[in-house]
């Protein structure tokens, strides 16, 4: 076993040194592929991110009267409870003198050259939901309002853009990695296609001479996983560069937060690498499959 292994592992360098040109095409194209490939998850991933980063800023605030009695308030917030409402993640108490306090610091101009003579605002809740997606089923399930709350607001035009802004580019992106794989799957197809033809002579003759359908295109499968082996690990080469130059130099002008993250570059060269190997010995494979029919 390891001794024919050898042999078609020899017989796979010779013939990738014996066609110089149709290899550096096969791994050219694997290469752009694959550094496009690993681009594109790195930058969806991280528009992802950003979208799921917008989404959690999505709450529903519910107001209280200032007159209201706090009975009111805890029945209002034992409905939206994480454990009792599997909408709802997180509640938060906003108490009037928060309320007024935080109005203060963002808009400070309100308050210059006069001083309130009670405080107007009434407590509220901030509810956090468990999906940006749900703040207008939170809002809707305190219709019609509860006795104490004079007003819910989710933000309901901004709601509606930011969700359909982030369901947007979640579409574009799962359409632009489909359509690059399909897309690399042909090109790379196209181009092992390209150098078995220009040995299709040999193919019969060792098919005349008695060899086996895998002693023939075992060779070729070795030549293209050879193939997306360098490929690959040229692109992740290249991505790596990038990353190490090119991306510190432009993450200072995009948005930043802790929770803001594209995928981790290694797994993004284990699913390059993958990718690569996978294209390029099937590739190979189910090309040669239409010359072995001697």
């Amino acid at each position: 076993m390891g001794a024919r292994f050898k042999l078609l592992l020899s017989e796979a360098v010779r013939s990738l040194g014996a066609n110089v040109s149709t290899t550096a095409a096969a791994t050219m194209t694997v290469l752009i592929g694959m550094f496009l490939l690993g681009f594109l998850i790195g930058l969806s991933t991280w528009a992802f991110s950003l979208s799921n980063h917008y989404k959690h800023e999505l709450v529903v605030k519910v107001f209280f009267d200032r007159a209201v009695a706090q009975k009111d308030v805890d029945a209002v917030r034992a409905k939206l409870a994480p454990g009792v409402n599997p909408l709802v993640k997180s509640v938060s108490y906003v108490s009037a003198e928060q309320g007024l306090a935080k109005m203060r610091e963002k808009n400070p101009e309100l308050f210059k050259g006069s001083t309130l003579p009670y405080n107007p605002l009434g407590p509220a809740l901030t509810v956090q939901p468990k999906r940006g997606e749900d703040t207008e089923k939170i809002a809707n399930q305190l219709t019609p309002l509860p006795h104490g709350v004079h007003d819910v607001n989710y933000g309901k035009k901004t709601a509606h853009k930011l969700l359909t802004a982030a369901k947007v580019i979640d579409i574009f992106f799962v359409l632009a990695v489909i359509v690059l794989l399909v897309s690399s799957t042909l090109l790379i197809g196209n181009t092992i296609r390209l150098a078995i033809f220009s040995r299709r002579r040999e193919i019969e003759v060792m098919k005349l001479v008695g060899a086996t359908n895998w002693f023939v295109r075992g060779p070729f499968m070795l030549e293209g996983i050879i193939t997306g082996l360098v490929g690959s690990v040229a692109a992740i080469i290249l991505l790596l560069l990038g990353k190490e130059i090119a991306l510190p130099r432009i993450m200072p002008h995009v948005i930043r937060a802790s929770d803001i993250h594209a995928l981790p570059f290694e797994l993004t060269a284990l699913i390059v690498l993958a990718v690569g190997l996978i294209l390029g010995g099937a590739g190979a494979g189910l090309t040669i499959r239409r010359f072995l029919q001697v």
